[in-house]
């Protein structure tokens, strides 16, 4: 089992730890509800180091980067970053991730913990000419989510992160921390994040995986265990605490953000799983002749949000249920800590997936009423 290089930090705090995904990893360290609430109204700080880190450059890598993605990144700017689907030759998704454009032939691509040797080995048989770098085992990444994220990372660097906008990112110097390394992200980007001065080199996106306000700050192993506790030591009396895998489900599920392996096992294709901007239909990308099939035969399942109205929650694997027959099966559901309601996620046939439709949610003996609605459940402010 793996652990990322702020394992004992999680440890010292009392966090309880379990596997996922082939990593020891916090799950909550108060409880799940208190760690949503203080995310949603405060900040919250992530070890998400288990993700995986891809440097993907040299001639021809834009074409492959395309070609491998559902989205088109050949037309977005540098430090745009862009969310993409990475699917197989039938439009069956094999990982979710987001891309960054660090210049014309060079990107920064993120896959999940439980997919990134897969998406190794997908990436490199495709490759031919361009290098890959994988870095994913010299890299941290603590995430800073929430209303006063950018309080917090204003005490960490000097550098102006407000005019950072949502979902894009850059190389930046934290010289509000103080280290002694010599050593810097610097070595493994290729000499893109070198800054000079003292503080910690790393590269911070405004992006994350709660539906908040935040920042993403991928930094060297070593100086991960500085970071985590500079943003612990400065986000404390701001309202931050430390969050763990439990409330970082709950908060995406809030959101209607997709989990790898729960909502898309493989099976399903990214016409299905929307949202309808992840797919670029301008551009040539592996699957896209299997999904322009797909709608146009319009014989498909569609995954939906759905409302519970009635006591109970909801949880993978239940039954969705529509005059007596099941027409699905619930992917992700829990109880919204904002809505003190169920809320789930799960796939019913097409013609029934219109915003308003009536369904039930079989929860163990009883059935639940609940309405499809339009994510996400719960909106920013």
């Amino acid at each position: 089992m793996h652990k990322t290089p702020i394992h004992e930090e999680h440890v010292k705090l009392g966090a309880k730890m379990v596997w996922f995904a082939g990593w020891d990893m916090p799950i909550q360290y108060t409880s799940i509800i208190d760690e949503h609430m203080t995310v949603r109204t405060k900040a919250g700080a992530f070890d998400v180091s288990h993700m995986g880190d891809f440097l993907i450059h040299g001639r021809g890598a834009a074409d492959l980067v395309n070609t491998l993605c559902t989205n088109d990144v050949t037309t977005q700017p540098v430090g745009r970053c862009v969310y993409a689907h990475i699917c197989d030759d039938q439009g069956r998704i094999l990982d979710d991730t987001i891309v960054t454009v660090l210049d014309d032939d060079e990107f920064f691509m993120v896959p999940n913990a439980a997919t990134t040797q897969k998406m190794e080995k997908w990436v490199r048989g495709h490759m031919h000419g361009p290098e890959l770098h994988n870095m994913s085992t010299d890299l941290a990444c603590i995430a800073v989510q929430g209303p006063v994220a950018k309080e917090v990372m204003r005490a960490l660097t000097s550098a102006d992160l407000s005019t950072l906008k949502g979902f894009w990112g850059g190389f930046y110097k934290l010289d509000k921390i103080a280290t002694d390394r010599t050593k810097t992200v610097t070595d493994l980007f290729h000499g893109r994040a070198h800054l000079d001065g003292p503080g910690i080199n790393a590269f911070v996106s405004r992006t994350g995986y709660t539906g908040e306000d935040g920042f993403e700050i991928v930094c060297e192993n070593a100086d991960a265990v500085a970071v985590w506790k500079e943003v612990l030591d400065k986000g404390g009396p701001l309202g931050l605490k430390p969050i763990g895998l439990g409330a970082r489900d709950t908060l995406r599920l809030e959101k209607g953000l997709l989990l790898s392996g729960t909502d898309f096992d493989g099976s399903q294709t990214s016409v299905q799983t929307g949202p309808g901007w992840v797919i670029d239909w301008n551009h040539d990308f592996i699957g896209k002749q299997a999904m322009v099939q797909q709608k146009a035969e319009g014989k498909y399942d569609v995954l939906v949000s759905m409302l519970v109205e009635d006591r109970g929650v909801p949880r993978h694997g239940y039954d969705i249920v529509h005059e007596g027959s099941k027409i699905g099966t619930v992917t992700s559901g829990t109880l919204s800590p904002v809505l003190k309601k169920g809320i789930a996620m799960g796939y019913v046939p097409r013609e029934m997936f219109a915003i308003g439709t009536r369904v039930s949610i079989k929860i163990r003996e009883a059935v639940a009423a609940a309405t499809i609605v339009k994510p996400p459940f719960v909106r920013r402010g």
